[in-house]
Parts: structure tokens; sequence; C-alpha cells
């Protein structure tokens, strides 16, 4: 009994782990946010906390803010001068008894402009982290050129390994390639036999071998909470045979999921020269399209590329901000429109995640390289960003929409008013938080 508790144990602590890494990044980028711009209106801060509850490490800086480390790493929070808590709503009745001076460096005295630009500013500072790590990624790993030239070749079964780095392919099975989007387009009408022939250039002469179609049923990348994941499918698998039927490429291993319609499915794996068997029941799942809409389809929860990385080259830094800022936009618009048609019915509620799925991710994401867990952390850091945008009472929308009353009554909201709608915001942030929960305990 101990032998199976202790590896179970170890997961749940580096899933724990991974969680609060990935939250306390996001929440530190986003609180910063609110502070410096704060700061740069003038507005000063009392307390910048990483988490809630006991005080287990503080210091106080020479702007008089103080810096501290809680006990519950599920958040944090700046209070401004004034404030009577943490949300920046109502004050601590200390107002009435500054000067005018000293009201102007609160949040509730300031001018409407300073307040929205200090509110405004933590989810702009997700945004802005994301838009870096996506570009840092482009500018690191590079992207890949247009020629069709063979960089390091991945893990494959040796007899189907010919091609070296540095060749660059003339044809496939006799279809002329010229640019690396030639060669990817070839991966679809290929033959399905364990080899192809290749044309290729290697050291200034042409000849003519044998090796793997292009796209190989190796896993490149496994979805945590997936099909895949759960039996225990892993990075460089190779997927040799379904039911017994042995496959060559990863659209015939597309096109037998697609065709068992949510059967159970046997597929022989090869990994690092071991055969191994799994049992696997694909899963029904919304995808988004570019166009903004989705279709459902049955998956495994893994994705496929090249056996071979292409030669790349190092984006430039405009290119890379551009990638980045393209990156961020993509991931709002999915999120907004998988919302909407959850809220229709079009899809379904299960791609809503809670806390234990969201935390699940971070763990299946770190475990797969640190690599995976930043693109996790930025796309993450997206998500609160957009979330924390919405015009609901407790979140930063919703003081915006507050700030947008004020700049056109020319007064803000009634206290009363203002106690109702957080109420409001607060329910409708609890029920979602449950309901998230709830999917957490009964989506597959």
């Amino acid at each position: 009994m101990l032998g199976t508790l202790i590896p179970q144990f170890g997961g749940l602590i580096w899933t724990l782990l991974a969680f609060v890494i990935a939250l306390s990044v996001i929440v530190a980028i986003h609180e910063y946010g609110h502070y410096i711009v704060g700061r740069w209106c003038g507005i000063k801060a009392d307390v910048f906390s990483i988490g809630f509850g006991p005080v287990l490490f503080k210091r106080t800086d020479k702007h008089g803010t103080q810096w501290q480390l809680a006990a519950l790493p599920l958040g944090g929070y700046v209070k401004f001068r004034g404030d009577a808590n943490a949300a920046s709503v109502g004050d601590d009745g200390s107002i009435a008894q500054m000067t005018e001076e000293e009201r102007r460096q609160t949040m509730n005295g300031a001018a409407i402009w300073r307040r929205s630009a200090t509110v405004a500013a933590g989810p702009l500072f997700n945004f802005i982290l994301s838009i870096l790590v996506f570009g840092a990624f482009v500018m690191i790993s590079g992207r890949a050129v247009e020629a069709p030239v063979i960089g390091p070749v991945k893990t494959l079964p040796a007899d189907v390994v010919t091609l070296e780095e540095g060749d660059r392919v003339l044809s496939v099975a006799g279809t002329p390639i010229e640019t690396l989007a030639d060669l990817t387009a070839a991966t679809v009408d290929l033959p399905q036999t364990p080899t192809i022939a290749y044309e290729v250039e290697r050291e200034g002469q042409t000849i003519t071998l044998e090796a793997a179609l292009p796209m190989p049923a190796r896993v490149e990348v496994v979805q945590p909470r997936s099909a895949a994941w759960d039996i225990g499918i892993r990075p460089n698998d190779v997927i040799v045979a379904v039911d017994g039927e042995p496959i060559h490429s990863f659209r015939a291993l597309q096109d037998r999921v697609a065709a068992a319609e949510g059967a159970t499915l046997a597929l022989d794996v090869w990994r690092n020269g071991e055969e191994l068997v799994f049992t696997i029941e694909p899963r029904r799942m919304d995808l988004p399209l570019p166009d903004g809409g989705f279709e459902t389809r049955w998956l495994l929860g893994i994705t496929g590329a090249m056996f071979f990385d292409p030669v790349s080259e190092r984006a430039g830094p405009l290119a890379a901000i551009t990638y980045g800022v393209e990156q961020t936009i993509f991931i709002v618009r999915s999120s907004l429109s998988a919302l909407g048609h959850i809220v229709t019915g079009q899809i379904s509620t299960c791609n809503l995640s809670g806390p234990i799925g969201i935390a699940e991710v971070s763990g299946a994401t770190a475990s797969q390289g640190i690599d995976q867990f930043i693109w996790f952390i930025a796309v993450l850091s997206t998500a609160v960003g957009m979330l924390n945008l919405f015009p609901i009472p407790v979140l930063d929308g919703g003081h915006l929409v507050f700030h947008a009353y004020e700049a056109v009554a020319g007064k803000p909201p009634s206290d009363s008013a203002v106690r109702l709608l957080m109420t409001f915001g607060v329910a409708l942030m609890g029920a979602l938080m449950l309901f998230a929960l709830f999917n957490d305990l009964v989506c597959p």
C-alpha cells in the first residue's frame, strides 16, 4: 500500500507546486502592473502582497510600501493608501483627515484617468508578459526557414531513419519539393508504406534513399488531462499499430481514431526500442477554428510533427514581438469564442476548467519540460488578463465601468449602489467558480 501511495503523493505535491509557481508569477506580474503604474500616477501603495493570511516575510521600501509574502499562495493584492480593503472599494476613513495633496495620493482621491490607468495596468501587464514570452520563444528557438533542409532528426525506430542533418529534400515519392511548405503539403497524399523514396542533396551530390514518411505517428506533445495523457502516452512515443494494423503516418492515425467514433482502440507503441501496448478511448473535444467557430472531433490528445526539426533562424525583435502579439490575440479570440459557444450550448461546458483542472495542467506541462511550463504560464497569463477585463464588479473591468460612469455623470456611484453591485459580482464569480469546480470533478 505504501508503495502505491508514495508516487501518488509525489505527483500531488508536484502538481500543487507547479500550480503555485504559475499562479504566483501571473499574480505578481498583474499586481506589479497596478503598483508601478499607480506609483507613476502619484498614487501611493501601502502593501504589496503575494498570498493572503499570515505574513511570512515583509520589508518596507523607501517609498513606504510594505512588500510581503503571505502563507496562502492563492493570489495577491496591492492595498493603496486610504483603501478600506485590498479591492480598493471605499476608504478606511483616513481620507477625511488628509490634505488635498495627500488625497491625490490615494486611489479614491486621484483623478479619474490616474485611477483608470492604475486599474487597467494589471491586465495590461499580463498581456505584456504573454507577448514577451511568446516572442522570446521565436527569438531563442527560431522559426523554420523556407528551404526544406533537414535539421536534427528525432527519435524513431532505427530501420526507418536514413536522412541526415543537412540534407536538402528535392523530392518525396516523386513529388518535387522546393520549399518546406511543399514538403508539408506532400504529407497528405503520400502512400501509407513503412518507408518512401526521397531524393536529397547531400554534400553537393544528389542521392536517392528510403526513409520514414515525413510525419510518422510520432508523439510530439501530449495534451494534459487528455485520453493519451491519462493512460501514459508520452512525447517521443511512436505509435506503430492500431488494433494490430500497422500505421506509418500521423494522418493514418487520425483517420483511424475518427473512424472509431469513440470506440476503444489498442495502440502498439515503440518507446526507445521497447514495445508497449496501450488501450485507449478517444474523447470528444471541441477545437477552435481560424474563423472563430468550433468543430467537434474524436481525439487522443496528442500532437504530431515531422520526424526532423527544420533548419531555423532566429527572429529579430520586431518579428518576435509581432508573433507574441498575434499569439496573444489568438488566445483571447479563441477564449471569448469558447465562452460564447458554451453559453449558447454549441459546445460542451466541460471546456471550462476550474482550479483543479488548471492545477493538473500545470503539473502535466511542468513534467514535460521547462519550455512547456513557461509557455503554459504565458497562455494562462493571457486568460487572467482577459478575465479581469470583464465588466463584473470586483474585477478590474468592473472598476473601469465605475470610473466610466463617474466620468459621464460627474460623480461616482452611490455607496449603496457600489455595495449592491459588488455583492452581485462576488456572487457571480463564486457561482462561476463552483460551476468550473464541478466540471473539474465530473468531466473526463
